[in-house]
C-alpha cells in the first residue's frame, strides 16, 4: 500500500494539495495529522480523488527532512513524511520524500508498506 502524507498551511486550497500530491506520485490513501484532517482542502482532495483520508499521530516519527517549525508544532521533522510513515505498520519506507507544491502552501511524501 502507498500512503501520501500531506502537510499544509491553513490558507492552502485543494489546488495546492492536489499539486503536491501530483508531484509526489501515486497513492492508495491520504494521511495527515488529526488537527489537519478536518480542513476543507484535504477533505475536498479526498473526495475528488476517491482516496480514504487517515488522521494519524505523527509525534516522535523520525523523518529525513527536518523543519524547526514542524518540530515545535508536531514533534517530528516533516508532517508530510511522518504522516505517510505513521499510517503504515513498522517497516514502512519513504518511496517519495517530501515535495512542495508550486505555490509553497503544501507538502507531500509517499510511503510504502503494510497498513498499521
Amino acid at each position: 500500500m502507498r500512503v501520501a502524507g500531506l502537510g499544509f498551511r491553513k490558507a492552502a486550497g485543494v489546488a495546492s494539495l492536489a499539486d503536491a500530491l501530483a508531484r509526489a506520485g501515486r497513492a492508495d490513501a491520504l494521511a495527515t495529522a488529526p488537527d489537519k484532517a478536518g480542513a476543507p482542502a484535504i477533505r475536498d482532495l479526498a473526495r475528488a480523488t476517491g482516496l480514504p483520508l487517515l488522521a494519524v499521530e505523527v509525534a516522535g516519527t523520525a523523518t529525513p527532512t527536518r523543519s524547526a517549525r514542524v518540530a515545535a508544532l508536531y514533534g517530528t521533522g516533516s508532517l508530510a513524511e511522518a504522516a505517510a510513515l505513521a499510517a503504515l505498520a513498522p517497516g514502512a519506507r519513504l518511496v517519495a520524500p517530501r515535495v512542495t507544491s508550486q505555490d509553497g502552501m503544501a507538502t507531500c511524501a509517499i510511503a510504502e508498506g503494510d497498513p498499521a
